[in-house]
């Protein structure tokens, strides 16, 4: 019958992913009339634990190409977006709630969905995809056996023609008599 043992060790005790849709608007100095292309980069983001929910702090630079004067000239608008989410990831009921790491990735970079001009402005929806996972200390039970396993004998493998060719490299008249001390 076997004993059990509990180990305690860190492990994810709980695990969740969140889709967020943000809309946002930018004033740019020229009137444009065509939207060119919209580039989100350097996102940046960190969670810490707020009560029972975790924040997630970010920020994203985003970069809109667009044209002006009846498409005859471009320019590109640099912003930094920052938000901050709010979320609350379900935990494992027997993990220790103590001292808990929180680690945030990106499942999906936040991308431009839908750009348009509007009232001389440039609105635009930022979507992203958050994964959150909670690590900490928890424990685990194993079975013990006791008995050891018997140990298994190591044989020499060694090859007929090795034993052949040692047969043959052995000198026979290798102590002579003569050379013997009295």
């Amino acid at each position: 019958m076997p004993n059990f043992r509990e180990i305690v060790t860190k492990a994810v005790i709980g695990k969740g992913k969140k889709t967020f849709s943000s809309s946002y608007e930018a004033t740019v100095e020229n009137v444009p009339t065509t939207i060119l292309g919209c580039w989100v980069i350097n996102h940046n983001f960190n969670g810490v634990r707020s009560g029972d929910s975790i924040t997630i702090n970010g920020s994203y630079d985003v970069n809109i190409w667009y044209a002006y004067d009846n498409d005859t000239k471009t320019d590109v608008y640099k912003g930094v977006n920052q938000y901050q989410e709010v979320v609350n990831v379900r935990r494992r009921e027997d993990a220790d709630s103590g001292n808990e790491e929180i680690i945030v990735r990106s499942l999906k970079q936040p991308s431009c969905t839908k750009i348009e001009i509007e009232n001389s402005k440039i609105k635009y929806n930022i979507d992203k995809e958050l994964g959150i996972e909670l690590v900490g200390d928890t424990k685990v039970k194993i079975a013990i056996d006791e008995n050891e396993d018997p140990w298994d004998e190591i044989e020499e493998q060694v090859k007929d023609e090795d034993i052949s060719n040692i047969d043959n490299e052995v000198n026979e008249e290798y102590i002579n008599t003569e050379d013997t001390i009295n």
